[in-house]
């Protein structure tokens, strides 16, 4: 998001004190995740002084953590996110991450803070050679997202798992976002072995084309009962109206009065549905499975090919991290070598190895 909301920024600045050396003390530390720098700068300087008198008049902090607010950063964290799974848009993370870095530096001195933010990468981390490539372009830390999918922990069903394990690098599509449809956001998601990305876009491209359920053409709404809701349209409102009677009324209060809206529930039904057959494995709605995916797994299956991880029952989420960071350590200390000269091999030297 663009703006700071009152809470997020209550949250970050209640609780704040000054130590014996006049330090800023937090209670509560903020991570953000960005995607543009334009974000980042957001937390990376003070809160707001609009928001911070709102807060205060409204009784969400003291005149004395509003004061200290304006010493601090907002945020403590930010991960930098590049070409990831989900919401995302598609930068390249050595692209973005010096930027927010050079920002960071920028924004310590003109603003005077002691504290130093932590700038983080994360989106498109598979193997050493990305994980080592980001802390070469100066993060502080990792997150891995979509490569977390296999693991043990995952609650991703089996079926799915199964289709992110034969994925390549290519094997990924954007599709519309089931939480922000109407405005035509789209989220990376597989592509390999499952309809979703091409349904999905059906759905969009005829909510962009007609004005409500009714003006469908029949041969088009013929096909999304068939292929996607699997009942009719009339029965698939009905549905998503008991669904949104129980958590937002209002949805279908304006839904009644706009068929446009009406039109989007129905379809968006069908997008929350594909990442809950996912997780459950639904027999028969393989097709229909909604997995975020990025790129990075693809690296990841190319990494751990022939190795101890390829064996689902080893991937916890400890033992890949693991690799990963001992992989990206052997990757640096080889390119140093390299760099005096030293002829060492560029294969096999950081394959995945510990699982006890």
């Amino acid at each position: 998001f663009m703006d700071l909301t009152p809470a997020v920024v209550r949250c970050a600045v209640a609780g704040l004190s000054v130590d014996g050396s006049g330090a800023v003390l937090r209670r509560t530390r903020l991570f953000a995740k960005v995607s543009r720098p334009e974000v980042a700068e957001k937390f990376m300087s003070p809160a707001p002084a609009e928001l911070l008198r709102l807060l205060v008049e409204q009784g969400g902090i003291t005149a004395d953590e509003a004061r200290l607010a304006e010493r601090v950063p907002l945020a403590t964290d930010i991960t930098v996110e590049g070409d990831s799974g989900g919401h995302t848009d598609n930068r390249p993370l050595t692209v973005v991450l010096p930027a927010v870095l050079a920002l960071r530096e920028n924004l310590a001195r003109r603003n005077g803070h002691r504290e130093r933010i932590r700038v983080g990468a994360a989106g498109g981390l598979g193997d050493p050679a990305g994980v080592a490539a980001a802390f070469a372009c100066g993060a502080d830390y990792v997150v891995t997202g979509t490569i977390n999918q296999l693991s043990v922990e995952a609650e991703l069903s089996q079926p799915a798992k199964a289709l992110l394990a034969g994925a390549d690098l290519a094997d990924v599509a954007m599709a519309p976002a089931g939480d922000m449809f109407e405005y035509g956001v789209k989220v990376q998601v597989l592509r390999r072995g499952t309809l979703y990305p091409t349904r999905a876009a059906l759905l969009y491209d005829a909510y962009r084309a007609h004005e409500n359920l009714e003006a469908l053409p029949a041969e088009l709404r013929a096909r999304i009962e068939r292929e996607l809701l699997r009942c009719s349209v009339d029965e698939a409102w009905e549905q998503t109206r008991a669904f949104w009677q129980d958590r937002d009324p209002g949805q279908v209060t304006r839904a009644q009065t706009d068929g446009r809206h009406r039109m989007a529930l129905v379809f968006r039904s069908y997008l929350g549905r594909a990442v809950r057959w996912a997780i459950d494995g639904e027999p028969g709605q393989e097709a229909d499975y909604q997995v975020w995916c990025g790129p990075a797994i693809g690296a990841f299956n190319r990494w751990i090919a022939g190795s101890p991880l390829a064996d689902p029952a080893n991937r916890t989420v400890a033992h890949i991290a693991l690799n990963l960071l001992e992989g990206a350590a052997v990757a640096t200390r080889a390119q140093q070598l390299r760099s005096y000269g030293i002829p060492v091999p560029r294969t096999g030297l950081h394959l995945p190895c510990h699982i006890s």
